[in-house]
């Protein structure tokens, strides 16, 4: 379950009953800061592997998981406020997955739309993802709509796919505006696993609905899955974009 919770809003009780009626093995919640932190503790007991990174810009997270969550890192690899949780995951069968939480910052009004901050985190972390021997999950507010330039070189220059594609929008923001809702929060997932349910779950006073989605681990049916690969035009762009002041 990946909800932004939308820090100004104080429904935190709203929020833990969406989060124990779909019973996510994960959830990640953003724009969290100390108020969330404290109103969803009561996730230990139920969540007992769990990363806070409570922070009063918009950009905190806190990422609960009932599986067991290893070599788990809290870094800030574009701005020194803006963090990302990197971290293994242990799924039930045994199997380690690399599971890498994200909320960019969006494009600022004075910069170009294809030169911003959001764009170098979403490629760096694209290379990270590219050069991991593990399947991968990355889920955030990636304050981007799935089918934009960004989002697509995104997925080419890290391998992923989008699982709602052919599927559906599922617009999680803007939650109080029914005629005016794009899809900022996203799951994208290595070949290895398959989609069996996505969701939007219920507000809670935030500006994003939440987003529920189940994916199934089976490594040996990859066949069938259509990932996006990078031309010399996109590998240009991206290295311009990394390497960006």
């Amino acid at each position: 379950m990946i909800s932004n919770v939308y820090q100004y809003n104080t429904n935190t009780k709203g929020c833990l009953k969406e989060i124990y009626k779909a019973n996510p093995d994960v959830v990640f919640l953003l724009e969290t800061n100390n108020t969330w932190k404290e109103g969803t503790d009561e996730l230990n007991e139920k969540y007992p592997y769990h990363i806070k990174v409570p922070q009063e810009n918009t950009y905190g997270m806190l990422l609960y998981s009932k599986l067991e969550l290893t070599d788990s890192k809290v870094k800030f690899i574009v701005e020194n406020d803006i963090p990302s949780i990197h971290t293994k995951l242990i799924l039930k069968s045994g199997a380690t997955v690399m599971l890498y939480g994200i909320h960019p910052t969006p494009p600022s009004p004075t910069e170009n739309e294809r030169s911003t901050e959001r764009d170098k985190e979403l490629l760096l972390i694209a290379d990270i993802v590219k050069e991991q021997d593990k399947p991968v999950i990355v889920i955030g507010d990636l304050n981007d709509v799935a089918w934009s330039h960004t989002t697509s070189l995104f997925l080419k220059m890290s391998g992923l796919l989008d699982p709602r594609r052919g599927r559906g929008f599922f617009n999680s923001f803007h939650a109080r505006y029914p005629f005016l809702r794009f899809p900022l929060d996203h799951a994208f997932i290595s070949p290895a696993f398959k989609l069996n349910k996505i969701k939007r779950l219920d507000s809670y006073g935030s500006d994003h609905f939440p987003i529920f989605i189940e994916i199934q681990y089976e490594p040996q049916d990859t066949s069938d899955k259509e990932v996006m690969q990078p031309d010399t035009d996109d590998i240009k762009e991206a290295n311009e974009k990394k390497n960006k002041k």
